[in-house]
């Protein structure tokens, strides 16, 4: 089973929720752990995995041959990004809005394109230990997209272990690149307005993708229930509550499970699971 991890905003405690959950149920269960957070990975401060194998990743950018060109202007036309376009001297592609989808190689009549790699990233993978499985993508430093860096590491998923994703934050096209093809969607938001605010992109997308979640109300104090009642309203569950506690905070910050040294969470996660997995018929 596939279990994303997101959140509409950053700083919500997505990744806290990943690792916990992540090293509760490897008593049980064997896991693998994927940071798909390209852009800014942290997952592996909290184990310091061994890393096995990494890989590049590379994009196909487009190379323009201007002596074969006849300014027909039919691959700006097709391209979707706006990487392309058309003057009287040539064509000008804008690397940063490329996807290198490579539409426009094909397209061009002339086959004046060719197209040249350019590293974006990588992916590593390795062990935590014997029942956690581990992987990240870094994205290189002023790369604009990390859909690809996920993509690539996604190709390393192993169904069968219980797969847990830490997605990039927010509601962009890395995180629906992260969200497909999952089983289950977990949603960590935080009870505040903002939160709220953007909890409700999130489940924009999981609805839109209709991929099963539940929700996790982090830095929990119970005096803000308006994330409460909008689950309420639109009938989904809030699967559990983390408190906002100095203990846990401190755990954190000092690159640490709490579920390792509160056996009372421990339980607690590891019913989270139970009732996740279970609701997708896994045992």
């Amino acid at each position: 089973m596939v279990i994303a991890v997101l959140s509409g905003k950053g700083g919500t405690g997505k990744t806290t929720l990943a690792t916990n959950l992540a090293g509760a149920i490897s008593d049980e269960f064997e896991v693998q752990l994927l940071d798909a957070d390209a852009e800014e990975p942290d997952v592996h401060l909290f184990f310091e995995p061994n890393i096995h194998h990494e890989e590049g990743v590379e994009l196909l950018l487009p190379v323009i041959d201007n002596k074969k060109c006849t300014r027909c202007g039919k691959c700006a036309e097709v391209c979707q990004f706006g990487a392309l376009s058309v003057f009287q001297t040539g064509v000008m592609v804008f690397e940063s809005l490329c996807h290198g989808c490579g539409l426009c190689t094909f397209i061009c009549p002339e086959k004046a394109i060719t197209e040249r790699p350019k590293v974006i990233g990588k992916v590593q993978t390795g062990k935590i230990n014997k029942k956690i499985d581990f992987g990240m993508g870094i994205l290189e430093i002023g790369e604009p997209s990390p859909v690809k860096v996920i993509r690539t590491l996604k190709k390393h998923i192993n169904r069968d272990r219980i797969v847990i994703i830490d997605s990039p934050p927010g509601t962009s096209c890395s995180v629906v690149e992260t969200l497909r093809n999952v089983d289950y969607a977990i949603l960590v938001t935080e009870p505040t307005p903002f939160g709220l605010h953007d909890l409700k992109l999130a489940v924009e997308i999981v609805r839109e993708m209709d991929i099963p979640f539940g929700i996790v109300i982090n830095r929990d104090t119970g005096s803000y229930t308006l994330v409460d009642e909008y689950a309420s309203e639109e009938n989904f569950s809030v699967l559990e509550r983390i408190p906002f506690d100095r203990g846990i905070a401190e755990s954190y910050s000092e690159g640490k499970l709490f579920v390792e040294t509160s056996p009372i969470w421990k339980a607690r996660f590891k019913s989270l699971a139970e009732r996740i997995l279970s609701s997708a018929g896994v045992s």
